[in-house]
């Protein structure tokens, strides 16, 4: 069962495969406080639910082989923590760069001498073969002892614990070859007649491929998270307040909530806050993903990290350091590229024993060799058993996942679409039937007077002004239209006595001692009042999608208006996107029947469910899970938590701090409709690429493992050298890593309809 308690996030150095993550998520998951932990390689991290203290957690960790350290929480942390893995990456370079300038010597003296045979003829009439083979050993003990001491540093340890990892096969292969060779350089009598040959540059080039696929390894997860970067980036490290009657610049850290801050043009925003004067535009493009600036003026909200244009702005600061927008978009996506998707499952329990699995194939291999293969048995059984051992990766097989997901869900944040659970990634490509709410999501959420009708001998004007007066009263959303309409006008509202609202029905008040009713047709009929006369208006207003209001005055019927929710601007084409990925289209509505299917005729939805109260939507979506299958909610995130958690993905639409992030499997972070079909695309096309980092790095090992192994020998006389084994290996993880970048490139299919 799922803890409720918050997560511990850990940052863990020292990983390099699969099963490493493996083994520290097993270390982490037999400790008695800890209900579930997950490991994630791509961003070296674990996600522990439980009790457990943090101290527990490290020692764990340090005792399955590997060091952890909290995780960086802020931006002067992240930095730090982004200038280690920089640092790390030199490191490699550099060891990489010192192993191929030693390895180069070996591998011409040897390899040239078996290619070239001028070559084989030159080294004997000069230094000697005797003497080549003394400075291949030298050499090749030099790449061993300092650029390839990583490998025996790390993967010898593991192999004392019985835990052998992707370094303890490296260390096993090239130990192997560079001990046979030793052995036939200073005492070849020791082995069997023909067998004294020399493998250093074999033992060499594995080193010098290895760190090539880990220096490349390394670029790619820095590519990998760049999203995450960008974002932090975005944060300012100062901030202009009004302290002590004067403007002073102080850093991020010290700005409090409702300090009063200056933003100049063409400065950073650094805080959420709300704007007390001036007026500009705001690029809030890396939040929202929308790429038109904004309009900000007095009274509106600003977002921490969007970019201010030309205008200055002040602002009071409504939440600052962890609590901005910014701050819990980047917890998010942290969240969602640490998550472990149901596909990774089964990855796992492959990769715990893969390494130990890939150690038993090379001992077998060296036995069958050693005992039914040609002359010199001995040699051959080492160099094919050194070739199982290089070639298999279980890199490739614990990267396939998680590189996928963080680019994916990075790719995601930079759209504007922010993945709060991973397994919303997998869910959502499997969605059947996309459900709208309608107020607010499909429509503005803005009601404005669209039509007013008044029998003959009454005022429209006088109407209104009366009409308005009692809404005056009233907090309906129809109310604030009917009172901004005549606000409009410039309508001077009268004075209201004994307001009585009548739920579900409407409203009434005497003005100026006149008594006004105003509501639905049910409360006319409940009056007894005969609306036929307004019949045919009314139902031109509802094949419009517009909601007939009557007013009745003194017990009469006078009016007829109408208050229209306008739709959003891109719904029609944001749905026929929808459409053309093959999916059905519902829209659940609290409206009458007869408005809601007039709005859906116009946006062309497939079915609607309407005049259902808020507690009833829940209800509908299970009606729609039955009809059609896997159900996605779109609501505002607010009123409609209990349908977006009971949907199999709940997706939140709304825009900035209005959001309610808890009640969503994913938010979309504008009103943009376009984003729906947008984050379905994006779910597939990361599914599908974790299919081809998974396909490619089992069928990787499938089809070469038993070639390193000499299966092809008997049929046609090919081997493959250790060598090319350990090419083999490092480009298996680089073509994970590469191909799950293009997922960067990533964009949005949108149909363009006339609205």
């Amino acid at each position: 069962m799922k803890s409720t308690d918050a997560p511990i996030e850990v940052a863990i150095e020292g990983m390099t495969c699969a099963s490493c993550a493996a083994r520290v998520e097993k270390a982490l998951n037999t400790l008695p406080d800890v209900s579930t932990a997950a490991v994630n390689l791509a961003t070296e991290r674990a996600t522990v639910h439980g009790t457990a203290s943090f101290e527990a957690l490290r020692q764990a960790i340090e005792k399955a082989g590997y060091s952890a350290h909290p995780v960086a929480s802020t931006a002067q942390e992240t930095a730090a923590a982004k200038e280690k893995k920089v640092a790390e990456g030199i490191r490699i370079r550099r060891d990489l760069v010192l192993a191929a300038a030693l390895t180069l010597p070996v591998f011409v003296l040897e390899m040239g001498a078996h290619i070239i045979p001028s070559m084989h003829a030159w080294i004997s009439n000069t230094i000697g073969m005797q003497n080549s083979w003394y400075l291949q050993f030298v050499l090749t003990l030099l790449v061993l002892a300092v650029p390839g001491r990583r490998f025996f540093s790390t993967g010898i340890p593991a192999l004392v614990r019985r835990a052998p990892d992707m370094n303890a096969l490296v260390a096993v292969g090239t130990s192997a070859a560079f001990g046979y060779s030793t052995v036939a350089t200073f005492a070849p009598s020791v082995l069997p007649a023909g067998t004294a040959n020399v493998y250093f540059e074999a033992a060499a080039m594995i080193i010098v491929l290895v760190l090539l696929g880990r220096y490349l390894e390394s670029r790619a997860k820095g590519r990998t998270s760049e999203a995450i970067q960008r974002l932090v980036g975005l944060q300012p490290n100062t901030a202009r307040v009004h302290r002590n009657g004067k403007i002073e610049s102080v850093p991020i850290e010290q700005v409090k909530v409702n300090d009063v801050l200056e933003i100049q043009p063409g400065a950073r925003v650094a805080v959420d806050g709300e704007v007390l004067d001036g007026e500009s535009y705001v690029d809030e493009s890396m939040i929202t993903g929308e790429p038109v600036p904004t309009l900000k003026r007095k009274g509106q909200r600003l977002i921490a990290g969007t970019m201010n244009q030309k205008g200055s702005l002040t602002l009071r600061a409504t939440a600052v350091g962890s609590e901005t927008l910014l701050a819990q978009i980047i917890r998010m996506v942290e969240q969602a590229q640490g998550a472990k998707l149901p596909i990774q499952s089964w990855v796992d329990k492959i990769t715990l024993w893969f390494v130990p699995a890939v150690m038993a194939a090379a001992t077998l291999t060296f036995l069958i060799w050693l005992v039914f293969g040609p002359t010199p048995a001995l040699a051959f059984a080492l160099v094919n058993a050194v070739a199982v051992l290089i070639i298999a990766c279980p890199c490739a097989m614990g990267l396939a996942t998680p590189t996928s997901i963080m680019v994916g869900t990075g790719r995601g944040a930079e759209l504007g679409i922010l993945f709060r659970k991973g397994e919303a990634l997998q869910t959502l490509k499997d969605v059947q039937v996309v459900a709208f709410d309608k107020t607010g999501t499909l429509t503005e959420g803005k009601p404005v007077l669209a039509d007013l009708e008044v029998m003959s001998g009454y005022d429209a004007n006088d109407v209104l002004a009366k009409v308005a007066a009692v809404e005056s009263r009233s907090e309906h959303p129809i109310a604030g239209a009917i009172v901004a309409a005549a606000e409009a006008r410039a309508l001077a509202l009268g004075s209201v006595t004994q307001f009585e609202s009548v739920t579900g029905f409407g409203v009434r008040a005497d003005v100026d001692g006149t008594r006004i009713e105003v509501g639905a047709d049910r409360f006319m009929r409940q009056l007894k009042l005969d609306i036929s006369a307004f019949a045919a208006t009314a139902a031109r207003m509802a094949e419009e999608a517009k909601s007939p209001i009557y007013v009745a005055i003194d017990g009469a019927l006078v009016a007829v208006l109408a208050v229209a929710d306008q739709v959003k601007p891109g719904t029609r084409s944001a749905i026929a996107s929808l459409h053309a990925q093959g999916l059905k289209v519902a829209m659940i509505s609290g409206d009458h029947q007869r408005t809601a299917e007039a709005i859906a005729k116009q946006l062309g939805i497939d079915e609607v469910i309407a005049e259902v109260l808020p507690d009833g939507k829940v209800s509908a979506v299970r009606r729609l899970r039955k009809a059609h299958g896997v159900v996605a909610f779109i609501g505002d995130g607010i009123n409609d938590a209990p349908a977006l958690a009971e949907a199999d993905i709940g997706i939140a639409v709304g825009s900035g701090t209005d959001i309610a992030m808890e009640s969503a499997d994913v938010v979309l972070m504008s009103g943009n409709l376009h984003t729906v079909p947008t984050a379905i695309a994006l779910s597939k096309a990361t599914l599908k690429n974790i299919r081809q980092n998974l396909f490619w790095a089992f069928g990787y090992n499938v089809a070469l493992i038993p070639i390193a192994a000499g299966v092809l020998y008997p049929f046609n006389g090919v081997l493959l050298s250790p060598v090319f084994a350990a090419g083999a290996m490092a480009l298996s993880s680089v073509f994970v890593l590469g191909n799950a970048l293009r997922l960067r490139r990533f964009q949005p299919e949108v149909m363009q309809v006339i609205e």
